[in-house]
């Protein structure tokens, strides 16, 4: 066959190809027009995956795309509110994916109206079927545009897996890796961050590496240092000058049976903070007594009082891992004022005690307009993550102004499962947290919307592009910071940072609270990998 003729051929097999592809677009549009007329109604809603039902969304999230788990072999759903386009999609497989634009001018048109999910399922017999529809909220206000968190394997042995920090942008589905050991070498870990009032350029990042060693990486604007200490679970005092940190012994050991079989305990800690400007490491005996065991600092959001958990010694040998009585231990939420100005700490004061609640706080936070304190209570012990019974409460601080009392009381987003590691939005309306709730084994993060008089909303799950996509993931998510926006600080110049030998060398001083029963002067232990 000649040139000329093959080129023929080419050109008419091109042209076939366009008409083909144009024509299954046009009937295709041409069925989005015609929605299916439904022959039968189910008085019921339809099953969704994930559950986004009866939820408050904030008017900046990602599509939540979902499946319909429902038997049929077409589905055909709409997506309404008051104003703008309805949004219509056809499926074969029950997968229902919202086009982005659309959803983004549907929920910005609709702030603080009802969004409508209305679904047909054609079945086998080929007549279609509507269920009742599905009403979530649109809320008012937006959620802070970026979520920062940890994403490992579920750590059952000393020798960790793949760990790294990521930040996930919620407008969109795009994950963005901030750092991870593959930027130092072979193991270590990414342990500890928090960033102050929700700002990323102001940041701190625990590491560490066989190499290179434990360090804190000090993220302040422009600069970046590296600390020569392992900050534990820690908190910015909203000034930016200082932060506050824990300096734990955590050692993991298990359980022979039960749901969750590891735990840790915590042998001996104590609080100590950073002063950026002066590169000082210092504690004080209200922070660090003998007798007691102090750990997850948090800052009020005037700064006026640093919050949090207090427990009894109950042990002066650590060599018997976990000690018998670690079940005993309970933790208080306190609280301590401190003036800035004079860096000088006042009595302490129980805000939620143990003998009251007969379980133990852990990870409390307060959100940036001053009036919520979130925390965790459980059964015992250091870590709620690792127990069942964790759920989150609110204390109403605004309460203590009229009557003198701290009222807490249990968020109404609990599942039957594990609630641990939240963090408050910028404008104190959503809170993230990690849950147990969708399979019992891996954190997952979630989303709640807190409204004025601090009621929680039904909780969803992160949105991702692939509505199965939980189904498959083998990922623990944790450590969950919400932020104003993205981290600019290169992966690549936080891991030079880790591997160059220059450091800020800090020590914490001899004073009558320290140092502390297997807490060495000048090398603060962190807590080890959790999940």
């Amino acid at each position: 066959m000649s040139r000329h003729w093959t080129r023929r051929y080419r050109v008419l097999a091109g042209l076939m190809g366009t008409l083909i592809v144009g024509a299954g677009v046009l009937a295709w549009a041409l069925r989005a027009e015609s929605a299916p007329v439904p022959r039968g109604q189910i008085g019921r809603k339809p099953r969704i995956h994930p559950d986004y039902t009866d939820i408050v969304i904030p008017p900046n999230i990602a599509p939540l795309n979902f499946a319909i788990q429902e038997t049929g072999t077409h589905y055909f759903v709409t997506i309404s509110a008051p104003q703008g386009a309805v949004i219509e999609r056809f499926s074969r497989t029950g997968r229902v994916t919202i086009p982005m634009k659309a959803w983004r001018r549907l929920l910005e048109a609709n702030r603080g109206q009802d969004l409508h999910i209305d679904a047909l399922v054609q079945r086998e017999s080929g007549s279609w079927e509507a269920y009742a529809t599905v009403t979530n909220h649109i809320a008012e206000a937006d959620v802070d545009g970026y979520l920062v968190y940890r994403k490992m394997h579920p750590i059952h042995t000393l020798f960790y897996g793949p760990v790294g920090l990521y930040q996930r942008d919620l407008h969109t589905y795009d994950e963005t890796l901030i750092l991870d050991k593959s930027y130092w070498g072979e193991g270590g870990c990414i342990n500890c961050h928090s960033f102050c009032q929700n700002r990323p350029d102001k940041a701190v990042i625990g590491v560490r590496s066989p190499q290179y060693g434990n360090a804190t990486l000090l993220i302040d604007a422009e600069s970046a240092d590296k600390i020569d200490a392992k900050f534990g679970y820690s908190s910015w005092h909203p000034s930016g000058r200082l932060v506050t940190y824990s300096v734990d012994n955590l050692p993991m050991f298990f359980h022979t049976s039960g749901q969750e079989v590891r735990d840790t305990v915590d042998l001996d800690s104590l609080l100590a903070y950073y002063l950026v400007d002066r590169q000082v490491l210092k504690t004080a005996g209200p922070l660090a007594r003998k007798d007691r065991l102090e750990t997850w600092p948090c800052w009020s959001a005037e700064g006026r009082y640093l919050y949090f958990c207090s427990a009894p010694l109950l042990w002066s040998d650590t060599q018997e891992i976990p000690p018998p009585t670690y079940r005993d231990v309970r933790y208080d939420l306190v609280r301590i004022p401190y003036d800035l100005e004079q860096d000088q700490w006042d009595d302490q004061e129980t805000v939620v005690s143990a003998a009251d609640t007969g379980k133990s706080a852990g990870m409390p936070r307060t959100s940036p307009d001053g009036r919520w304190l979130s925390f965790c209570l459980s059964d015992y012990g250091f870590f709620p993550t690792w127990q069942s019974g964790s759920d989150l409460y609110l204390v109403d601080l605004h309460a203590e102004r009229i009557d003198g009392r701290l009222p807490c009381a249990k968020l109404a987003a609990n599942s039957d499962r594990s609630e641990s590691w939240h963090s408050w939005s910028s404008n104190s309306r959503w809170l993230a947290f990690s849950s147990k709730r969708d399979c019992g084994v891996f954190t997952r993060l979630y989303l709640s919307y807190i409204d004025p008089n601090g009621c929680a909303s039904k909780p969803f799950i992160l949105p991702q592009k692939d509505p199965r996509f939980y189904d498959s993931c083998l990922y623990a998510y944790n450590t969950c910071e919400l932020t104003v926006a993205p981290m600019q600080t290169g992966k690549e110049r936080l891991g030079r940072i880790v591997r160059r030998s220059k450091a800020i060398a800090v020590d914490l001083p001899v004073t009558q609270a320290t140092p502390k029963a297997g807490l060495g002067v000048g090398t603060p232990q962190g807590p080890p990998e959790r999940e």
